[in-house]
């Protein structure tokens, strides 16, 4: 059976429409921490930002993650329930540049705490920023800056400075503590550049999630898909394409991640005679930390680059 044959078998059969494999869970299940009257309350939209706060804020704040656990943030929205959440907060920490769809929708006439934009600052002097205005960010950029962790140190030190306003008595304390895991974040930074140099550039992930950690580290990115969030259809054309890239040149390990159907990757890897290996755009809650998470990225990088 030829090439063109197989693949269009396992296309219809397989993987056409794509979809997510994620985990849901009921309302029921979600559990909330109950606020401290002497604390502030801060609820963040994602797993990464809510280890961030919890880092900076430690026992000074009452941290909550607002996105259930096993949820892809791409795909969900607030209930009443966490929208009288947000209300009642007094930091809502989003990453921004259109990743949280969902805050167009939040009535923030109403909202008597600071929305903290994360990503203030990073992109301001970018010409595909510059170039695009607010009406075309969510579909137009990619929103992954903290798969690059130069950028996730400048998203640390914005909700630093945010927790030093809305608490200037431990403004030393916020500032300190963010101080020292950016030291962290820069020895992530040179284990990158240092175990990267030298290597292959190319690499093939599943989606659009690796654009600025690409760009920081000198790398390309290839995509299964193309769009800036896992959903989307993968046709037959999409897998010749992948293939022919990897042949071009010599890519033996193709990406998946750990929230999505592996089935597409390993049908590439299997026709290029190579193998799926995780990389992970840190967007599922998970036990593990940012670095470690990172520091796995890098590992399954290196097997595959150098």
């Amino acid at each position: 059976m030829n090439t063109q044959i197989k693949l269009a078998i396992i296309a219809i059969g397989i993987i056409i429409p794509l979809t997510s494999v994620v985990i849901s869970q009921t309302s029921s299940h979600i559990q909330y921490t109950v606020f401290e009257n002497s604390k502030f309350h801060v609820v963040s939209s994602s797993n990464f930002l809510h280890e961030f706060s919890q880092i900076i804020g430690k026992e000074k704040i009452d941290s909550t993650l607002l996105i259930p656990e096993g949820v892809d943030p791409h795909d969900w929205e607030p209930t009443i329930k966490e929208t009288e959440r947000l209300h009642s907060s007094d930091l809502i920490v989003i990453n921004g540049i259109g990743y949280e769809h969902w805050i167009d929708s939040f009535d923030s006439s109403t909202y008597r705490g600071i929305i903290v934009d994360t990503s203030n600052g990073i992109l301001d002097n970018r010409d595909d920023y510059d170039s695009h205005d607010d009406s075309d960010l969510h579909s137009n950029l990619d929103p992954h800056i903290w798969l690059n962790p130069v950028h996730a140190k400048s998203q640390v030190q914005n909700m630093a400075n945010a927790f030093s306003n809305n608490d200037p008595d431990n403004e030393k304390y916020y500032q300190s503590n963010a101080a020292a895991y950016i030291k962290e974040l820069e020895l992530l930074d040179s284990k990158i550049r240092n175990d990267l140099s030298g290597c292959k550039t190319n690499f093939i992930t599943f989606h659009n999630a690796f654009s600025y950690f690409a760009e920081e580290y000198n790398l390309t990115q290839h995509t299964i898909i193309s769009s800036n969030d896992s959903h989307g259809e993968v046709t037959l054309k999409t897998l010749e394409n992948v293939i022919i890239t990897a042949k071009k040149f010599n890519i033996k390990i193709i990406f998946a991640e750990e929230n999505t159907d592996i089935k597409t990757s390993q049908v590439i890897a299997d026709e290029i005679g190579g193998k799926v290996l995780v990389l992970s755009p840190l967007e599922i809650v998970s036990n593990e930390n940012y670095i470690s998470k990172m520091t796995q990225n890098l590992e399954n990088l290196k097997e595959a680059l150098c």
